[in-house]
């Protein structure tokens, strides 16, 4: 169930992303279930050099310039791509400049914050798709199986490890980059971090696993794909499966497959929330946040009127730091 490797394999994904796949780029990236056949699904192919990102770039450009003007759905697609192939290298170039961010916080701020709670029963379960969360579950199957996920559903994975399960991004970053087919260090580990708080520059990003199977899967196709158990499961008990009734449970059979979560969700997320935050308020922590800015944020062009302002708006125009 895996891409298969290689040049023709890569070109042949290249054109029918560029021909036909592209027109459902926008909209389509965030959902497991049409993200497959939406995304572009080159990444493999551009770590391991199968495809360079200079053909890329240039032939998507050239494809964009000659496509008709009523085709605006086709060309938006391929615009949100592009810009995502800029991204790709801003990234990249995040670990080129500061190699430490593979094992170090970007914001040293945040060191020993979750490093010595780590729980390794939690970190166990994580990987071998047993939380209780049927959409972790789900997505961390289909990552074993496929070796890829849709950017949605492995941010969701990184916010549930670093959230409810308090786990540092550390261990979690190895396991994952195990799993990766199309691993690609500078944007592996800067994601990492990013959505487990300790950028120091970034909102936090905590991803509901409950909100995004609503949101993403609300039939439970994705879901029941990939987690056989959650077939004979009631459409009403799909989001929240440990809640049905043990009688009913028995009944189907599912006694010993749906179990509770590991923690509660809204209340272990709310006690990492209020950790994090009380380190982002102490002063060493505020004070470390602008050489972060200045050796990690993007550097967008902006109006000349704009570069006369204040060093607040100044470094807020520069936090264009995820895709």
């Amino acid at each position: 169930m895996r891409q298969l490797g290689g040049r023709v394999h890569a070109l042949k994904t290249f054109h029918s992303f560029l021909n036909a796949r592209s027109m459902g780029y926008r909209g389509g990236i965030s959902s497991p279930l049409s993200a497959p056949d939406a995304c572009s699904r080159l990444s493999a192919y551009l770590s391991y050099g199968c495809i360079s990102m200079r053909e890329v770039v240039q032939q998507t450009r050239a494809h964009m310039a000659e496509m008709p003007q009523q085709a605006s759905r086709h060309r938006a697609g391929l615009a949100a791509f592009t810009s995502r192939l800029y991204w790709h290298c801003h990234f990249i170039q995040k670990l080129e400049s500061e190699p430490e961010i593979e094992w170090r916080n970007m914001h040293q701020g945040y060191d020993d914050l979750r490093e010595h709670d780590f729980n390794v029963e939690y970190f166990e379960a994580l990987k071998e798709a047993r939380t209780g969360w049927p959409m972790v579950d789900a997505c961390v199957t289909m990552l074993r199986e496929t070796g890829w996920l849709n950017f949605r559903m492995r941010a969701m994975l990184v916010s549930v490890a670093a959230y409810p399960l308090w786990l540092h991004w550390r261990p979690v970053g190895e396991w994952l980059a195990t799993q990766f087919l199309d691993y690609e260090p500078g944007i592996h580990w800067s994601q990492l971090q990013m959505q487990s708080g300790t950028t120091g520059i970034n909102t936090t990003r905590v991803y509901n696993p409950i909100k995004q199977a609503q949101d993403h899967d609300p039939y439970g196709k994705f879901v029941r794909r990939w987690l056989p158990y959650m077939r004979p499961v009631p459409d009403s008990w799909l989001f929240e499966p440990w809640l049905m009734p043990d009688q009913q449970k028995n009944k189907l059979g599912l006694s010993c497959h749906i179990t509770e979560p590991l923690v509660d969700l809204a209340s272990a997320t709310r006690e990492s929330k209020q950790r994090l935050h009380a380190r982002r308020k102490q002063p060493d922590t505020i004070d470390g946040k602008k050489a972060v800015i200045d050796k990690h944020a993007s550097r967008k062009s902006m109006p000349s009127r704009q570069k006369t302002s204040s060093t607040k708006r100044l470094n807020q125009s520069q936090l264009g730091f995820d895709f």
